[in-house]
């Protein structure tokens, strides 16, 4: 009988991206994943190092399972992702229980240390320094049938001092543009009707070869993929954010209107303190010519809240910039001193209590400025994409989700034919901070719709198969 498996993610898409290969290598070593609410045979933990939520959650986890382990030998524990690739020597001394700790770099190594680890009886522990191979080549197994994630690059050169990321990551290296597109009608091919191209920063694309271009004209190419219905793109750096790539997304008509780019702080110095080489000036004046280009586009940011040396007056600029700036949506996050950064041992840490205080009215803040804009939508009519692991039907509130062309969520009542997959227009009719609710119209039919019965038929005729089809890039 196969052995299961099952993978915890915590962190970036990158990192959820990296999980579909890990489950991809499982499959095609033999393994299949575990049935909900049933015990794995393996349990890989997909690590986050940029905040210690991350490390506690880990550690919380691995405590948890340690009866089960010490009961049952054969279960394998696997630790990969940053914080592995950070902490490879504590995670054996806090857990010396776990089989394997793999790294950002030595993906694809996992199921020969999983091998190694049963036959030698000890714990297996690979980190490469720098990447051998580009993980696309990695098979995967995808969350969905009709979105998917492409990475165009890995790794990153910025210096910003609050993350660890480019020392767990490396320095950027970029694909080829013939070989991401590739793989985007590789995936078209299969169903696949919305992509979301990846990056540690997405809009640097193309320094490996030199071309400033690069990223705009991958868009622009992407526009010439029969099938491909919506393209997305994250995280880009206001620093690379060119005027061609705002033109790509207004002239190439399945690039979403949606622009997700961090802001981190509305204050200068703390941008500076930060390394983050651009100034608000120059991020808002970003925002006004996508928005001249697209005035129908959603932006959406991150910030970091509590930065050593954040005055009051620096934290009340960055409130001013979401009031600015119209956010549909901020991801914020207090300020996590991670070891090994230069922000770890700057002068000016600021209390929990103060960070915790200014996080609470920055959400605020924050949420009124969401509620306002959603509240915009109201009596209009968006094109929803019915969602499949985001959007199931939910019997109790009688509706079903899906993702507008702008990214927002959206509800709408159940009481229409639409599979996971397909088109739905749907009329606004109630706002929220998170969320709009409509009234659906017209479903239009799409090949996603149609992979995604495909991949519930499939699932359905065989008693082993429990997940998604792989994918070779």
């Amino acid at each position: 009988m196969s052995r299961t498996y099952a993978v915890e993610t915590y962190g970036c898409q990158m990192n959820v991206h990296d999980s579909e290969r890990i489950a991809g290598l499982l499959d095609e070593a033999g393994f299949i994943p575990v049935e909900p609410g049933s015990q794995a045979d393996i349990v890989v933990f997909n690590t986050c190092a940029v905040r210690e939520n991350a490390d506690n959650k880990l550690y919380g986890n691995l405590s948890f399972l340690a009866p089960i382990k010490k009961a049952n030998p054969q279960m394998q524990i696997a630790v990969g992702g940053c914080l592995a690739q950070k902490d490879q020597a504590t995670i054996l001394k806090k857990a010396p229980y776990v089989d394997v700790v793999f790294g950002t770099h030595n993906v694809g190594s996992l199921p020969v240390l999983l091998e190694r680890a049963r036959i030698e009886e000890e714990s297996q522990i690979e980190i490469l320094e720098s990447l051998e191979h580009f993980p696309s080549t990695l098979p995967a197994r995808r969350l969905s049938a009709f979105s998917s994630w492409v990475s165009v690059s890995v790794g990153c050169n910025n210096t910003c001092t609050f993350c660890i990321v480019p020392t767990l990551r490396g320095i950027e290296k970029d694909r080829s543009a013939k070989e991401i597109l590739s793989e985007v009608r590789a995936l078209v091919d299969q169903g696949v009707i919305e992509i979301t191209l990846l990056g540690q920063n997405v809009n640097a694309y193309g320094v490996d070869f030199g071309d400033r271009s690069a990223f705009a004209n991958l868009l622009k190419e992407c526009g010439t993929v029969d099938g491909l219905e919506r393209v997305r793109f994250m995280s880009p750096h206001p620093r690379d954010f060119t005027d061609d790539v705002i033109d790509a997304m207004a002239t190439t008509a399945n690039v979403m209107p949606h622009l997700h780019m961090p802001l981190q702080s509305g204050s200068n110095s703390i941008l500076q303190a930060m390394r983050r080489s651009y100034r608000t000036d120059r991020y808002l004046g970003i925002i006004d010519r996508v928005r001249a280009a697209m005035p129908h586009a959603a932006i959406t940011t991150d910030i970091i809240v509590g930065f050593p040396g954040e005055t009051e007056s620096d934290f009340q600029a960055t409130m001013d910039i979401c009031a600015e700036a119209r956010f549909a949506a901020a991801y914020t996050y207090q300020y996590s001193k991670r070891p090994g950064t230069p922000a770890a041992s700057m002068p000016g840490q600021i209390s929990p209590e103060v960070v915790g205080e200014r996080y609470t009215r920055l959400h605020n803040h924050q949420q009124a400025i969401s509620l306002s804009v959603n509240q915009e939508a109201v009596g209009k009519e968006f094109k929803v994409l019915v969602g499949d692991y985001e959007g199931r039907r939910d019997e109790a509130q009688a509706r079903m989700t899906g993702r507008s062309e702008d990214f927002r969520l959206v509800h709408f009542s159940n009481s229409i034919e639409a599979r996971p997959g397909d088109e739905v227009e749907v009329s606004i009719t109630q706002a929220s901070a998170h969320y709009l609710i409509g009234t659906p119209g017209k479903v239009r039919a799409t090949r996603g719709g149609d992979a995604h019965a495909a991949r519930i038929a499939e699932k359905k005729s065989s008693a082993t198969l429990l997940g998604m089809p792989t994918l070779k890039a």
